[in-house]
């Protein structure tokens, strides 16, 4: 299975019991969307591996209690315990126009307001818990810019065009 055609949906956080159940942390601002899985998929050794799902139950919000078929004992839980989970993209909800995916930008144009300039094509989106950056190669240089409510403008899907509004001076440093 290919990684391009999937998304990290959590990780599979500690362990519930000893009859095989963990808990699935739902990386999701609305995880409701997911409580209904029937099946994951588990990143174990670089490859996405599927695992059906044979009971669910609401845990806390982002976390869900499963049981996943073939896994019954604490020494099976152990070998999936911290495993990143994923879906296929087709289970990502439908965005309003100005909204989208950070998978989905990969490769567009940014259009800096500011200077009427375009800075470059996004390498890739690097999400840390306060700051998220675009990764872009700006004058032969990899560069980071911070993509937040201060910086973002509009998105053009039709033109594959990010717009931002960058502060004073960034593209110096």
């Amino acid at each position: 299975m290919n990684y391009k055609d999937h998304f990290q949906l959590g990780i599979i956080s500690k362990a519930h019991s000893f009859k095989g159940e963990v808990i699935l942390f739902i990386d999701s601002d609305i995880p409701e969307n997911y409580y209904n899985l029937d099946f994951i998929l588990l990143e174990i050794n670089k490859q996405l591996v599927p695992y059906f799902i044979s009971s669910k139950k609401v845990h806390k919000q982002n976390r869900l209690r499963i049981r996943l078929e073939g896994i019954e004992s604490s020494q099976e839980v152990n070998l999936i315990l911290k495993k990143k989970v994923y879906l296929p993209i087709k289970f990502l909800p439908k965005l309003e126009n100005q909204q989208f995916y950070y998978h989905e930008i990969i490769d567009y144009k940014v259009f800096d307001e500011e200077t009427k300039l375009t800075i470059g094509n996004i390498l890739d989106i690097i999400e840390n818990p306060n700051n998220t950056l675009i990764e872009l190669n700006y004058k032969n240089k990899d560069i980071l810019l911070p993509l937040n409510d201060s910086t973002f403008i509009k998105i053009d899907k039709q033109s594959k065009t990010l717009h931002l509004s960058l502060p004073e001076g960034i593209l110096d440093i």
